[in-house]
């Protein structure tokens, strides 16, 4: 098993309907590039990984606990474990990157798409 991959050739699991992640994990932490469709919701949800996080293309309005913010590319964020958020992609649609601690282990049910789908790096 290499210690190397591509983006293109990892295969991407369809999250929740509009948002597709392509995740890189190792024993400790799950590394992750998050494609979210033009003004689709991400629900509350909370979960036992902390989770840190930068905005690399469009918008969102994301809430974590009782605080809310609109952001753009650049923005980051810090999400402890256990803490309720959820997120609204703006009207173009949003890319993230995301690291979480410890590693996610409960994405394995997710639906598996064609790797190159769509192709990030064209």
């Amino acid at each position: 098993m290499s210690a190397f991959d591509h983006l293109d050739e990892i295969a991407p699991l369809l999250i929740w309907p509009g948002v597709v992640g392509r995740s890189v994990a190792g024993d400790l932490t799950t590394f992750t590039y998050l494609e979210l469709e033009p003004d689709v919701h991400v629900p509350e949800h909370a979960h036992a990984n902390e989770q840190v996080g930068v905005l690399i293309r469009g918008s969102v309005r994301f809430r974590i606990g009782d605080e809310e913010r609109d952001l753009e590319p650049g923005a980051t964020w810090c999400i402890r474990a256990d803490v309720p958020h959820q997120v609204w992609a703006g009207p173009g649609g949003a890319g993230l990157v995301e690291v979480f601690a410890p590693a996610r282990d409960d994405w394995g049910d997710r639906e598996r798409l064609a790797p190159a789908h769509p192709p990030l790096f064209p």
